[in-house]
């Protein structure tokens, strides 16, 4: 099976979703953002802060080039697909799945969570400008699923018979 990159905007849902997932295609599940953190000994807060996000971007860009492109699921930070060569190798080496959620839900989930180097500080009109800035980039997928009010098991269930399809 193709690796499958779940990308969406914070807060969309792509850590609890890929943990799912995982049981369901019985797949392992990597997380970009924790093999950074692991590899750095840093927090990705701590990285924003001490290196900025371009250094943060390119450790992300590197890690995710190193990924098994089969029998995977890899769940992203929410920017990795600012860049376009990231969209382009996801999209060349295995399935991306655009979570998305509309940004009111999003803006509930996200405006208290201080491990989230992106909100700190910010208020939510920055977030929305955020989050609609990268709207293009999160169109370029495989497969869209809405995250807004779905429950788990549905999201899970809907990728899974569309990554099943997909294989045959």
């Amino acid at each position: 099976m193709k690796t499958i990159y779940l990308t969406g905007f914070m807060g969309s849902g792509k850590t609890t979703i890929g943990k799912e997932l995982s049981t369901y295609l019985h797949i392992p599940v990597q997380d970009t953002d924790k093999i950074i953190v692991n590899k750095t000994g840093l927090s990705i807060r701590a990285i924003f802060n001490s290196h900025g996000e371009p250094y943060f971007r390119d450790l992300e860009k590197q890690i995710l080039q190193t990924l098994p492109t089969r029998d995977l699921i890899v769940t992203t930070g929410g920017g990795i697909i600012i860049d376009h060569e990231n969209r382009e190798w996801m999209k060349a080496s295995g399935i991306l799945v655009y979570l998305h959620c509309d940004f009111e839900e999003i803006w509930k989930r996200v405006q208290h969570d201080d491990n989230r180097p992106l909100v700190i500080n910010q208020q939510k009109e920055q977030i929305h400008a955020i989050y609609k800035s990268r709207q293009s980039a999160y169109e370029d997928f495989h497969v869209k699923v809405d995250t807004t009010s779905n429950s788990l098991s549905e999201i899970v269930e809907q990728i899974g018979n569309w990554v099943k399809k997909e294989e045959k």
